[in-house]
């Protein structure tokens, strides 16, 4: 098996275009051509993480977090970035960072975060913009089903929690083939009348380089006419945060020692306790403070996340508990993700969890 294909499978889970502009996902270390001899997921590529992948003989890092975030103007190992890529490019490791693509998917970072602490009807806190496309295309109506499922196959037609949408309209193409044509249908120089289905389906704006391809590979006709055209609508599973419910409301403290006992964490700084109990809740992994305002219009109890800032405590206005449980413990759990993600797809192969602890902070 080669890197790339494991790449390929990572990308259909959280493609590398929902990353933020600000981010730099993707394979930054090494070369997807080579053969993987084993993967180890971890939060951090740091150089520690890449000397364990040595050990383990894994030569493929799928890491959260970029090591190489900013543009590097020298490599001389003075820091821990440079240090990484040195000891990765000398003992030819790659390393793959999948960040916000996996932040803006609805069953990654956060839908393992809201699934410990067992939230229920869970949805996008704020739906990524311009991630919708419609594809329209004109097929001969025998070969319209063929035609419909190649493109349903490949990522399209999916609306919220329903499958294989698509709407169908029948009509008349007419066309008249050049000398220099190959007609399915038809005769050279003369205009042809067909009756066609015009289908159109909802795509992921990420997925449209696929669908497209899909679809002409299935098409009866030489020249298949087709239009992609964007959307304002969100998609419902791809955006940042997620919304959910708790089983039953809770009071504060007992809602903040559920979260001091699924992120393992000794203290939590949050806002002073609201005026009633704990039962929506807003999530977010890694530094969150953004989405305070979404959390607060949409009317979360509470909302947890990470890295908020003393005057960023403030917006709250006491009508929102903000928790900040810290960085690495809100994304711990994404290592188990990542692991449990590849294993779906290669449950023979070698997927390794990082036994290094990359953690910065400490608490006495």
């Amino acid at each position: 098996m080669k890197i790339s294909e494991v790449i390929s499978f990572l990308e259909t889970k959280a493609h590398h275009s929902l990353q933020e502009p600000y981010d730099n996902t993707g394979l930054l270390i090494g070369d997807s051509g080579r053969d993987c001899t084993g993967i180890l997921c971890a939060l951090d590529a740091t150089e520690e993480v890449i000397k364990e992948a040595i050990t383990k003989k894994c030569n493929l890092v799928a890491a959260h977090h970029p090591v190489i975030f900013g543009g590097l103007k020298k490599i001389n190992g003075k820091n821990y970035t440079e240090k990484a890529v040195i000891t990765a490019i000398k003992n030819d490791v790659a390393v793959y960072a999948i960040h916000t693509s996996l932040d803006n998917v609805m069953d990654g970072v956060n839908g393992k975060i809201a699934s410990l602490l067992g939230l229920q009807k869970t949805s996008i806190l704020q739906p990524k913009e311009q991630s919708l496309k419609k594809l329209f295309t004109f097929v001969p109506a025998e070969h319209a089903e063929t035609v419909r499922q190649v493109i349903f196959n490949a990522g399209g037609g999916h609306i919220g929690n329903y499958s294989e949408c698509s709407f169908n309209t029948e009509g008349t193409g007419t066309f008249r083939p050049d000398e220099d044509t190959n007609p399915f249908v038809g005769n050279k120089g003369h205009q042809h009348r067909e009756k066609e289905i015009r289908i159109e389906v909802i795509i992921p704006a990420f997925a449209e380089k696929n669908v497209v391809e899909a679809m002409k590979s299935a098409h009866p006709y030489e020249e298949v006419a087709f239009d992609v055209v964007p959307l304002s609508n969100p998609h419902s599973g791809i955006g940042s945060g997620l919304l959910g419910e708790l089983p039953a409301a809770m009071e504060a403290k007992p809602f903040l020692a559920r979260l001091k006992s699924v992120f393992n964490i000794p203290v939590i700084r949050h806002t002073d306790f609201i005026n009633r109990d704990i039962q929506r809740v807003a999530v977010c992994g890694g530094a969150g403070s953004f989405l305070i305002t979404k959390a607060l219009a949409i009317g979360a109890d509470a909302y947890v996340t990470a890295d908020i800032k003393y005057h960023e405590f403030f917006d709250a206005n006491g009508k929102l508990m903000i928790c900040d449980v810290g960085h690495f413990e809100s994304e711990q759990f994404t290592v188990d993700l990542l692991r449990d993600i590849l294993q779906q797809k290669f449950p023979t192969f070698a997927v390794l969890k990082t036994e290094v602890k990359t953690n910065p902070v400490h608490y006495f």
